[in-house]
């Protein structure tokens, strides 16, 4: 078969797939209508790269095209769909299984998920991974732990809003679980603050002697805050892994996340 046009193969490159991609979770992010420019800057990609990509998604109608400003059209929609009702059939379960156990194998530690107890106080761990270091962190599905002195904990509420950390600190009555335990609640809202910026909570011997955790929030399609996934491990053995579990932790956290249909907004555009 001969090679058609250099626009043809590029249209019909693994990078050309991607954009399209990039293309449509662009739109799905934003609130509002997009142009060729505004799709440019947003993908940090030439107008020429994706203009005839464009074209071709507005013929097959995925997009619709008004005024120079592109929406999602019915194609998407029905793509949509059916996208959501296979996941429906794809238990998150099992999406949050797989991604604990893809961390397991990368970082060789105990993997935890933990939600947050409805009076808010404390966080319980509903799933387990353990590793197969013969030293090892080891938990009981069931086992309750405070927020303040747990990875989890920290992550869960470092996710929350002010007014929810406020009002939790409020009441809050710190008691030492080791001699390490972080009781003062400024240097605590210190830690969750960082943890909100970072998007990673760490301890060091906070709820249990010679114990080190990392968490990171899971996240629904609706943006509402699932649970914390954990890695805790004998500290002994991660003294310098800390900024290497942040990654690991940070990264598989994110995937779980985006296959569970979770999608960061995109901030308001000036116009």
């Amino acid at each position: 078969m001969s090679a058609g046009p250099a626009g043809d193969r590029r249209s019909d490159s693994p990078q050309s797939v991607t954009r399209v991609i990039q293309i449509l979770e662009a739109l799905c992010a934003s609130g509002a209508p997009l142009s060729l420019a505004e799709m440019s800057r947003t993908l940090d990609a030439p107008k020429s790269s994706i203009a005839a990509l464009l074209r071709g998604l507005a013929e097959a109608d995925f997009l619709t095209v008004s005024e120079g400003v592109y929406r999602l059209g019915p194609s998407a929609f029905g793509l949509g769909s059916a996208l959501l009702e296979a996941r429906r059939r794809l238990q998150s379960s099992d999406l949050l299984r797989e991604g604990m156990r893809r961390l397991a194998d990368r970082c060789g530690e105990t993997v935890l998920f933990a939600v947050r107890d409805a009076g808010g106080e404390t966080l319980t761990y509903v799933d387990v991974i353990e590793s197969r270091n013969a030293v090892r962190f080891a938990v009981s599905v069931g086992d309750r732990r405070p927020l303040y002195c747990t990875a989890g904990g920290r992550a869960v509420l470092a996710a929350s809003t002010d007014a929810e950390v406020r009002r939790y600190m409020n009441h809050l009555r710190p008691r030492r679980m080791t001699a390490s335990t972080e009781t003062d609640k400024k240097r605590l809202a210190v830690a969750i603050a960082t943890a909100r910026h970072s998007g990673v909570a760490q301890t060091v011997d906070q709820a249990s002697d010679g114990v080190t955790g990392t968490a990171a929030t899971i996240r629904s399609a609706g943006g509402a805050v699932l649970g914390a996934l954990v890695v805790a491990a004998p500290s002994s053995r991660l003294q310098d892994r800390l900024a290497d579990l942040a990654r690991l932790v940070l990264e598989e956290a994110e995937a779980i996340s985006r296959s569970l249909g979770f999608r960061v907004a995109m901030p308001p555009r000036e116009r």
